[in-house]
Parts: C-alpha cells; sequence; structure tokens
C-alpha cells in the first residue's frame, strides 16, 4: 500500500503471507524487552529472600561472631545465588551448579585463610536458603515461609544451646618440667591455674624438649557463655 509520499507501508500480514515473521516490538532478538507480571514477581521474592537471609546473619550470626566481612559476604552470597537460580531455566543445571559451587567453596576455603567451622555452616544456609527461595517459583507462599521459617527457628534454637558453657582447649608451652610427671598432676594444674586463670579440667602432656626443659601441654577448660577461643591452638604465628 503506498503512502501519499511514495513510500511503501509495512504489512505484517503480507510478510507472514510470504513466509517470514513479523517484527514484534516488544521483543528484541526473541527475548521480550518487558514483563510486568515476572519482574514484580521477581522483585517481591528476591526482598523476601534477601529479608530471610538478613534474619540469619543479622540477628543470629553477627550477633554472636561481630565479623563485619563475612556480614558482607553472606548477604552477597544470598543476593547472587538467588539469582542465577532464577535466572536459570534448566532445574537440574541449577541443583548441580549449586552443589558443585559449594564444593568448591568447601575445598578451597577462599586460599587466602582457614574460613572456621561456624562461618562454613552459615555459608551453607545461606547457599540453602537462597537455593530454597531461587527454585520455588511455583510453591505458595505459605510454604516458602514455614521452609525458611523452619531453618531460622532450628538456627535460633541450636545458638542458644551452643551458647551454654562448654570445654575448650589451649596449648601452651610449659617450662617447668619437673610438673609434668604423673605424679605432679595435681601440681601442674594448680600451676596453671595461679599463672593463667584458666580453671583446667584436664591437662594433656606433648612434645618435651630436654635439651630447653619445656613441654607443649594442652589445658582443656570451660569458656563462658559468648566467649570464644579461636587461636588456642597455635603456637606461634608463621
Amino acid at each position: 500500500m503506498l503512502q501519499s509520499d511514495g513510500m511503501m507501508e509495512y504489512d505484517p500480514s503480507i510478510a507472514e503471507e510470504f513466509g517470514y515473521a513479523a517484527a514484534d516490538p516488544t521483543n528484541f532478538m526473541g527475548v521480550p524487552l518487558f514483563e510486568a507480571d515476572s519482574l514484580i514477581n521477581l522483585a517481591i521474592r528476591f526482598l523476601f529472600n534477601m529479608l530471610m537471609s538478613w534474619i540469619i546473619v543479622h540477628c543470629i550470626y553477627f550477633r554472636k561472631s561481630k565479623r563485619a566481612d563475612y556480614y558482607i559476604t553472606f548477604l552477597l552470597f544470598s543476593a547472587t545465588m538467588f539469582l542465577l537460580i532464577c535466572l536459570m531455566e534448566n532445574l537440574k543445571l541449577q541443583i548441580g551448579f549449586t552443589l558443585g559451587l559449594f564444593a568448591i567453596f568447601g575445598m578451597i576455603r577462599y586460599r587466602t585463610e582457614t574460613v572456621p567451622i561456624r562461618e562454613m555452616t552459615y555459608l551453607f544456609v545461606i547457599i540453602g536458603i537462597s537455593v530454597i527461595n531461587g527454585l520455588s517459583m511455583a510453591v505458595s507462599w505459605a510454604e516458602l515461609v514455614a521452609a525458611n521459617l523452619f531453618v531460622i527457628i532450628l538456627a535460633v534454637i541450636l545458638e542458644a544451646w551452643g551458647s551454654r558453657r562448654q570445654l575448650t582447649e589451649k596449648i601452651i608451652l610449659y617450662e617447668k618440667i619437673e610438673n609434668i610427671v604423673p605424679e605432679k598432676r595435681e601440681e601442674l594444674i594448680n600451676d596453671l591455674r595461679q599463672r593463667t586463670g584458666i580453671e583446667a579440667q584436664s591437662v594433656e602432656i606433648g612434645h618435651i624438649d630436654f635439651l630447653r626443659d619445656v613441654a607443649y601441654i594442652k589445658v582443656k577448660y570451660y569458656i563462658n557463655k559468648n566467649e570464644e577461643n579461636t587461636i588456642g591452638t597455635i603456637t606461634k604465628f608463621k
């Protein structure tokens, strides 16, 4: 059909008649430019996932550890993992990718430092929560909220139980070599209590150096609630 200026007007029906697909102004290279329902659903679930992760990280983990570096790491992990899972279409690939990713982190442990077991546990929890929220696009909100609350409640209970007095250990380089014999075990424990303030429950004799008259002793004792002993087994810095 000719227009007044002599230019031919494009007719989608004619293109389809000759076997050509009609151009869709809402698509770009076969991908929709904007889908309001999908975008709103993604945004709501993303905010929900971040809220659940923030409760676990801020209200449970950070309350005891006070580690701001892991605080940021966990939340970034949560956001990235959730978006990866949501935007990947193959379910088997999603699950395999998730398990493989955690296996990699479990083996390398960031390579820069030894990540404590508590932080590794919370990393797995954050990944698990993000995977659950990302894969549950067809699950009802009631089930999704219940699954997240189960994890949060379990973490609260276990943290409360683990905050009780717990037995820990410390390695001490001891110079009174005469006290390491079994007959003077009580004298050894009393000396350690007086000099370190640690209420030693038991001691274990390790490496003995008679040239320097010293011995490594592993002391087991109770720490109070909210106390930590992260370097108790370190004898010297590298």
